[in-house]
């Protein structure tokens, strides 16, 4: 269940196994690539490159999708067992984890979650989003937050060569955003991005990256993670090279404010008004504690990117502390902690929304390797026939998509796109991506 990333390796590699085996991939929305098509900006064609290869796993023989299919409501756990002798869970993450501070439930206080969904054309989200805010606050240091600040940032002309649909084109061409600040509670050797992101940042005509002296300290655990880490070095390095080069002159501004931790979102009126940060000090470990010392930004909005969460299952245990469900090397554990026969996970859904995407991989060869050793113990399915979930799912009235209808909506998406001179313009709308993958 779920035709990302997770489970196409999940797919891969059980394919590439000795087991005689026949894979479907459900996934919820029309069209597969989950994280790739619905959770990574759309000025990342590299990140979107691996689309490619996850293309040459769904093109086997031994594997089918089965879009838009909605699992607790088009079809159940009882359902999958009379087809199945066992089902792989990668259903992924992509709702907002909670930041308990005073007002952050104002308006105009949002999840990065949210905007990135909105952004990125996501099928059950509003087609607009509320782009007032002359200056704007993210809250978080990793790619996330990034991604959020960037697009924010960046003229809605700069991304017109992606596959933005056109609502969120105009959305962001009539944003007023001049100014977009970035807060980490600890130091910038405990930043969670990437090199390459955060370079990224510095490659736009119209935004000048600015990091602030003052905001560079490291202490013994700092040095040490620099030394064990050449990517946390690297990202260092960058950051003291931004500090103390002098300011240009393009019209917006993405400011990088580390030893700052959100305390509370100052509104008026149930309106955001303001960001209160307290200044924090390194602690000797990496960690950092409150000095007493509070700021007040001038901000119209804030956003959250302080990591997803995962949703719970219909019939299958969740840990909602996690957002995991509970498991052993990807066996799903009930709460007795017995194992749940035949019932597997992978991905963000087994191990939290942490790592980059390449780490799925490893992730799926350990999930893929105890449903192997406990192929001969699984209970065979009621049904024999493969296409009888065809079948199934035809009687109940669902309006499932397939690999093949995926080759209509990319060729249709495609041809949206050529007139302007762009590779593709994303269909945006639940019943238009059916339609054209059904027709």
């Amino acid at each position: 269940m779920g035709a990302g990333p997770a489970g196409i390796y999940a797919a891969d590699i059980l394919d590439k196994s000795d087991a005689d085996v026949t894979i479907d991939l459900f996934e919820r929305m029309p069209a597969p690539f989950g994280l790739i098509r619905y959770g990574v900006a759309p000025d990342h064609p590299r990140i979107k490159g691996i689309v490619t290869a996850l293309h040459k796993v769904l093109d086997k023989p031994n594997i089918r999708l089965l879009g838009n299919v909605d699992y607790g409501t088009d079809l159940k756990l009882d359902d999958l067992r009379q087809f199945y002798d066992a089902v792989i869970f990668s259903t992924g993450a992509m709702a907002d984890r909670a930041l308990d501070i005073p007002g952050i439930d104002l308006d105009g206080s949002y999840g990065a979650a949210d905007f990135v969904s909105w952004y990125d054309g996501h099928p059950d989200v509003p087609r607009t989003w509320p782009l007032n805010a002359t200056s704007v606050a993210v809250l978080g240091v990793g790619n996330v937050a990034l991604d959020v600040a960037r697009v924010l940032a960046k003229t809605a002309d700069e991304l017109l060569s992606t596959d933005i649909p056109d609502n969120v084109y105009q959305g962001l061409k009539a944003s007023p955003v001049t100014d977009v600040h970035v807060f980490g509670r600890r130091g910038p050797a405990q930043a969670k991005f990437t090199p390459l992101e955060l370079r990224e940042l510095d490659h736009s005509p119209n935004v000048e990256v600015i990091v602030y002296p003052e905001d560079i300290e490291f202490d013994e655990g700092s040095i040490a993670a620099l030394r064990a880490s050449k990517q946390i070095d690297m990202v260092v390095k960058t950051l003291q090279e931004w500090a103390i080069r002098d300011q240009g002159d393009r019209p917006k501004r993405l400011h990088l404010h580390f030893l700052h931790s959100p305390c509370e979102i100052v509104g008026e009126d149930g309106k955001v008004t303001g960001l209160r940060t307290e200044r924090t000090e390194l602690t000797g470990d990496g960690n950092v504690r409150g000095t007493g010392e509070f700021h007040d930004w001038d901000v119209q909005a804030v956003y959250r990117a302080v990591g997803y969460l995962s949703s719970h299952l219909p019939e299958i245990p969740f840990d909602h502390t996690t957002g995991t469900v509970p498991n052993q090397a990807g066996r799903v554990l009930d709460i007795d902690e017995d194992q749940v026969p035949g019932v597997y996970v992978t991905g963000w859904i087994k191990r939290g929304p942490v790592g980059l995407i390449g780490h799925t991989k490893g992730d799926a060869a350990e999930t893929i390797a105890s449903l192997l050793a406990d192929a001969d113990g699984l209970t065979a399915p009621a049904v024999d026939d493969p296409d009888a979930i065809l079948g199934f799912l035809t009687e109940r009235g669902v309006p499932f998509t397939t690999w093949e209808g995926w080759g209509k909506l990319d060729a249709h998406e495609k041809s949206l796109g050529a007139p302007h001179g762009r590779e593709r313009v994303k269909v945006v709308e639940r019943d238009e991506m059916t339609r054209v993958s059904r027709s």
